[in-house]
């Protein structure tokens, strides 16, 4: 299967974090009667994990159930196994830690495939996943 180019992938990205931000509005707004209707502060860090929660489960919810979210089915490509399967759950969680701790070194792990010979990111690397050109789509 073919790997997508790394301009390709940062679309999905913005096009997935867009979506994402609508969910964590929406968490948000779930969550406020029970904060009493007040901004929630740095201080609470149950909201932080919420939202970290959230996030995990719009991720991995596509990524587990098909393989793509509205971005990459957008733009064609789908988050597989080595094997090219859907991805387990444990997997699906060690993709997006990872990916938490790639934004952590101003992208590095996201840019690793320019570097890497199978053109793999540091979460592709430790989930056993990769992101491939969904070619059966592609016809549709």
């Amino acid at each position: 299967m073919t790997k997508p180019r790394l301009l390709r992938h940062l679309a999905v990205i913005i096009y997935d974090f867009l979506l994402l931000i609508a969910v964590l509005f929406l968490a948000t707004a779930i969550l406020l009667p029970f904060n009493g209707g007040e901004a929630f502060t740095n201080h609470q860090i149950f909201y932080s994990l919420y939202l970290l929660a959230v996030s995990f489960c719009f991720y991995g919810w596509f990524w587990t159930h098909g393989g793509q979210t509205l971005g990459l089915r957008a733009w064609k490509i789908k988050v597989l196994n080595n094997e090219h399967c859907v991805i387990s759950w444990r997997q699906a969680f060690i993709r997006f830690i990872v990916a938490l701790l790639s934004w952590g070194f101003l992208g590095l792990g996201f840019l690793w495939v320019l570097f890497d010979k199978k053109q793999r990111s540091w979460h592709d690397m430790a989930s056993k996943t990769g992101l491939f050109l969904d070619t059966i789509n592609k016809n549709a």
